[in-house]
Order: structure tokens, then C-alpha cells, then sequence
């Protein structure tokens, strides 16, 4: 659940945490006229990396080529925060992020840690905007009422901007 204070004081930190409650976001490449697709992240916020497990004949890694800007975003599971995050997405394949992150639901993709069409590729963050809104629908209601009876707007979330240091 998105909160509020946090989101204003440590917006960052919000974002790490909605994003270690979420399945699966959706990635794609800038300007590569392909749709974005959806990808479970594998998060590394001490780097402001994420990583994704592939196919080496998706259409997203065909499109990365030798790296590209690429958007992530992401909806909270109970959908009163989202994100978007942009950076450098690019193919890197090494064994220790394979061993970190492998789990008995990637393993489902594919035949082994060692399986010839199975690769990784690494986003570095570079920046990202994050939406927190309230969950209560009384507190939701109360600040639309608020703001019909007066010429104030709803008070219902916070928006930050985040700069990642790489």
C-alpha cells in the first residue's frame, strides 16, 4: 500500500519497496515502434538497477541491440501507486545475477540456469516519476466533496520526480 509521507519524504525508497510487491511491470524501448510488454523485475536498489530473464529471441532484446533508452511502469497491487522509470536498458548476461535471482518461477521459462536461450538484461535507472495516491475511500471521498464545495483541489496523492545516481 502506497504511503503517503513516504512518498513525499523518501520517494525513492517508496518506489523500491511498491516495486518489490509487484509480479510483473511493463518494459519496452524507446522509439523502437514495438509495444511494451510485460517483464517481472528482479530489483538491485543498491546499483538503481533492475534486471530482467529473457529469451535471446524476443523482440525486446532485438530491440536493446547494443543498449537503449527504455520506460518501466508500474502499477502497485493495490493499484494507489504507480511509476515509470526510464534508463539504459542493455543485455548482460553474468553468472552471479543468474544465481541471485534464479527462483523456482523463473525456472518454469526455461530448461536450466545454463539454458542457451535464456539471457539477462540490466536497466540502470536513470530517473523516474512516481503517483501515490490514498487508499481509503473515505479519505478519497471526503477530499472530493472537499474540493466540489470549494475552489480548492482534492488533496487524494503526492507526485516526486526521482534522479538516480549511476
Amino acid at each position: 500500500m502506497a504511503d503517503l509521507d513516504l512518498a513525499r519524504i523518501q520517494p525513492a525508497r517508496q518506489l523500491w519497496d511498491e516495486l518489490g510487491d509487484v509480479h510483473a511491470g511493463m518494459l519496452g524501448v524507446v522509439n523502437s515502434g514495438d509495444h511494451m510488454q510485460p517483464m517481472a523485475p528482479q530489483l538491485d536498489p543498491a546499483a538503481n538497477t533492475i534486471w530482467f530473464f529473457t529469451r535471446r529471441d524476443s523482440d525486446l532484446l532485438k530491440s536493446v541491440g547494443q543498449g537503449a533508452q527504455a520506460h518501466f511502469c508500474v502499477v502497485g497491487k493495490n493499484h494507489d501507486f504507480h511509476g515509470c522509470m526510464t534508463g539504459i536498458l542493455r543485455e548482460n548476461k553474468t553468472d552471479a545475477k543468474i544465481e541471485q535471482f534464479w527462483s523456482p518461477v523463473v525456472a518454469a521459462w526455461y530448461s536450466g540456469k545454463d539454458d542457451p536461450n535464456m539471457t539477462m538484461m540490466e536497466f540502470q535507472l536513470d530517473n523516474a516519476m512516481i503517483w501515490a495516491s490514498v487508499g481509503n475511500p473515505i479519505t478519497f471521498g471526503w477530499e472530493i466533496a472537499k474540493a466540489n464545495l470549494s475552489d480548492s483541489e482534492p488533496h487524494v496523492g503526492v507526485t516526486a520526480k526521482i534522479e538516480f545516481n549511476r
